[in-house]
């Protein structure tokens, strides 16, 4: 099955698609503009093929003109859950974080980062914040300017050319 429409959970409304089953997906796979899967209830290989920039969010839905559509469904990953007594002390880290351009999930009272040991070693020795390892979704900040944006031959080149691959084969036999 080749996807190649993306609808945000936001922008969901009770049209003619409905999913009949779902991807659960880190969200390393979810900023990705093509890539191959496998859904998650009956393992059926799929095949998304979206515009550069998206990054598919908890809920969102993938479809094709054809009437096929799947639910997005982050998965639950391993993220460093950053604290703080008062709030001053998580602006702080907020700051310092965003400095060095990791991905970042902003909350009222916590931050959520990918783990990374020198990260969380600048976060101890900064003070106030407590750090703990948990196991949740992540939904990072996409920053100003929306997704990320990528460069011909960078991590994903091997699996934009794998999908590419099988879109051709799907159109073409």
């Amino acid at each position: 099955m080749l996807l190649t429409r993306y609808d945000p959970p936001d922008q969901i409304t009770d049209g003619p698609y409905r999913p009949s089953d779902s991807l659960s997906l880190r969200f390393d796979q979810r900023c990705k503009s093509r890539f191959a899967a496998v859904t998650t209830t009956q393992q059926s290989k799929v095949t998304v093929v979206l515009p550069r920039g998206l990054v598919l969010r908890n809920g969102g839905r993938l479809s094709n003109k054809d009437g096929d559509c799947l639910e997005v469904l982050a998965a639950h990953e391993t993220l460093y859950r950053v604290t703080a007594k008062n709030p001053h002390d998580l602006l702080r880290a907020t700051y310092h974080l965003g400095n060095r351009h990791v991905r970042l999930e902003v909350k009222p009272n916590f931050l959520q980062l990918e783990p990374d040991p020198v990260l969380l070693e600048m976060l101890h020795q900064l003070g106030g914040v407590e750090v703990k390892t948990v196991e949740a979704i992540f939904e990072p900040e996409t920053g100003a300017y929306g997704g990320g944006h990528h460069h011909g031959h960078d991590e994903t080149y091997s699996e934009d050319y794998a999908a590419a691959q099988a879109v051709f084969h799907y159109h073409h036999g």
